[in-house]
């Protein structure tokens, strides 16, 4: 009976919506599929426009100026809390969500939004290690952990061949797992030891990079590099669209990884937040879901989008992980002011080399 009901309410909300009613989405740029649009608005009866930002400051920075006319929004999880404390978001209505009983409970109830009172989890990124398999295995070279990285010995063996990111977050975050440490210390001594082990790593890493490793990897010029695992996946599909004679390979690290976390949210000054709960709900059913990790290798939070995985994605390990492997996970939470200038400078200490 309340499947029953719920289908009929579904009805009754999609006969409302017509040709004339409008989604607004604001939008990362290319996360989405033509397919994936066309067929939502053929079951909503409605047309979905869109509008791109490039990151999440671009984004707060707009809707801070007043921009209006947008339905939902996808921010990352280190920014939600943020747009709550400025009243941007519109709690969900969980009961018009019947789909969000898809997301795998590990990826329910975070810190940077609990009880999901605001957003709902959609694409998951691994900050991880990408790296070139042959060169590794004809090397000795186990990219399964954070050694690869940090640790000098490892290092000695492909040095000059290593990129990390140009986020201290990231790297730091990355350090403190190889330590042992929670990446989610609010002990200002442990940053003093992540940033010892930095220190002692960086004259074997060839430079910092937020953009050119994918490429650099795809190509050859680069064997390891700590970056996140939809960009890995690009450079994956990059070397064997080109028929290199080598393969790009992402595992998570034993020690445990960052997990970035986008997800899909309604605007307070949202005109149409039916349509945007639609939209969601048509975004946790499990095949459209899989649309989304088949375009860009990203993790899914949708449980049962796994069984529409494209056959060479099911049994990776990062897009596609063990339960257990999730539990190593961690979602950084945001710093506060005092944290966040100590790291800065360590930071910058670290980069020029003091």
């Amino acid at each position: 009976m309340k499947k029953l009901a719920w289908l009929l309410t579904l009805m009754s909300a999609t006969a409302l919506a017509g040709t004339g009613d409008v989604l607004h989405l604001y939008n990362w740029s290319g996360s989405l599929s033509q397919k994936i649009l066309d067929d939502f608005q053929r079951q909503c009866a409605c047309r979905v426009v869109q509008d791109f930002y490039g990151d999440n400051e671009e984004m707060l920075a707009k809707l801070a100026s007043g921009a209006r006319g947008y339905d939902m929004v996808f921010p990352s999880s280190f920014v939600i809390q943020a747009m709550a404390r400025q009243h941007l978001l519109l709690p969900l209505d969980h009961g018009k969500l019947p789909n969000l009983r898809n997301v795998a409970p590990a990826y329910l109830n975070q810190s940077y939004d609990p009880g999901n009172t605001y957003t709902v989890p959609t694409v998951l990124s691994l900050t991880s290690v990408g790296y070139n398999v042959e060169v590794l295995k004809k090397r000795g070279v186990d990219a399964g952990s954070w050694a690869v990285i940090f640790d000098p010995a490892v290092l000695a063996k492909i040095k000059g061949k290593v990129t990390v990111l140009d986020s201290s977050r990231e790297v730091f975050a990355a350090a403190l797992m190889y330590l042992g440490i929670d990446p989610n210390t609010r002990n200002l001594a442990d940053y003093d030891k992540a940033a010892a082990v930095i220190r002692k790593a960086r004259p074997y890493w060839a430079t910092f990079s937020n953009a050119s490793y994918l490429k650099e990897l795809a190509v050859g010029n680069i064997w390891v590099s700590l970056g996140y695992s939809t960009e890995f996946f690009q450079a994956q599909e990059d070397a064997r669209a080109a028929k290199r004679k080598f393969s790009i390979g992402n595992v998570p690290q034993r020690e445990g990884n960052e997990l970035g976390v986008d997800t899909m949210a309604i605007l307070k000054s949202a005109r149409r937040p039916d349509l945007a709960l639609q939209f969601m709900n048509f975004m946790l059913e499990g095949r459209n879901a899989a649309q989304l990790t088949n375009l860009n290798g990203a993790t899914n939070p949708v449980s049962t989008a796994a069984a529409f995985f494209r056959p060479d994605l099911k049994a990776n390990p990062v897009i596609n992980p063990a339960p257990a492997t999730v539990r190593q996970w961690t979602v950084l939470r945001e710093l506060e002011p005092k944290e966040r200038r100590y790291l800065t400078r360590l930071w910058t200490r670290v980069k020029v080399g003091s």
